[in-house]
């Protein structure tokens, strides 16, 4: 199943040249999600290779605009390319009122439903669940109320040991009702006990995405034991003081909550544009944390 990661921009506040604000794609069993939406999110997607049409949920951290000015201009297109099918956004309520302004005043009316789901940054819940995954909230520490998104593979079911099966006559009829951990009664009366037969399916991985933050601790049990964490890293740890005024983070930062939470790989991003070299800011986060990559534009990572 594929569980991978797409970054579309990397920048903090403003774009640079050849780093365009936040945003990302997650791809899950070839269902998308978008996550963030800044400035430029549509060109990437195209320069990429992307459909915009194949998403349907987007995941808005909240309300700076390099996390979200990229939205209306996506949905504008989406409207103009014929979408009917409805497009859910998880994000702060005010960015409800800030699209239905925009689309007024432009006289902008949607062939398709907006089913805005809006969030709120106080404690963590679980905001969406399909067959595939679950999403929660991280409650982040910034300057207005943020959120980041844990997306979390759903358990799958357990493995049937085919040959053994076969080599008992056990009908393939039987194989779903394993799959699901039951044991089995057959016509005869033989009792196949599903232990016997089938092993537990893989530990679900995860993947969290930390967008703006003071690295404070309170966060950290949201994203203890992940597969794979994004976190912001916008200064160098020479600006902490900085990062502090602004409520951000440093890479160096980054690198002890990735350490600390366990996570089994990092993942850095939201550069200031003062950084036209991103290798000072990799090798600092890698002093604590060796296995962090940075979030280059065009970069897919499986989790």
């Amino acid at each position: 199943m594929k569980f991978e990661v797409t970054i579309l921009g990397s920048s903090s506040a403003t774009p640079v040249f050849n780093r365009n604000p936040s945003a990302q794609l997650l791809n899950c069993k070839d269902k998308f999600y978008l996550i963030d939406c800044g400035e430029g999110t549509q060109q990437q997607l195209i320069r990429f290779g992307f459909k915009a049409s194949k998403i349907d949920v987007a995941f808005i951290s909240h309300l700076h605009g390099d996390h979200y000015f990229g939205l209306i201009g996506l949905l504008s297109t989406m409207n103009l390319n014929g979408r009917i099918k409805p497009f859910q956004i998880f994000a702060p309520a005010a960015l409800m009122e800030i699209l239905e302004i925009q689309f007024r005043y432009s006289e902008t009316n949607l062939r398709f439903d907006i089913e805005f789901c809006p969030i709120v940054a106080d404690v963590p819940r679980v905001i969406f669940q399909n067959q595939d995954l679950t999403v929660e909230t991280i409650v982040l520490n910034h300057r207005i109320p943020c959120t980041g998104f844990k997306f979390t593979e759903k358990k799958r079911l357990r493995k049937v040991l085919v040959d053994k099966l076969e080599a008992a006559n056990i009908s393939p009829d039987y194989y779903q009702l394993l799959k699901k951990g039951l044991d089995l009664t057959l016509p005869g009366g033989e009792v196949i006990l599903n232990a016997d037969y089938t092993i537990d399916s893989d530990t679900p991985k995860s993947y969290c995405y930390c967008s703006d933050t003071m690295a404070d601790g309170s966060y950290l049990e949201s994203i203890r034991g992940c597969t794979m964490l994004y976190h912001e890293a916008t200064f160098m740890d020479d600006l902490l003081e900085r990062a502090n005024v602004t409520h951000h983070t440093t890479a160096l930062q980054a690198g002890l909550v990735a350490k600390e939470v366990g996570a089994g790989q990092l993942i850095i991003g939201h550069f200031s544009s003062r950084y036209k070299a991103l290798l000072p800011l990799l090798e600092e986060a890698q002093g604590v944390f060796e296995n962090t990559s940075l979030a280059l534009e065009g970069v897919t990572f499986t989790v």
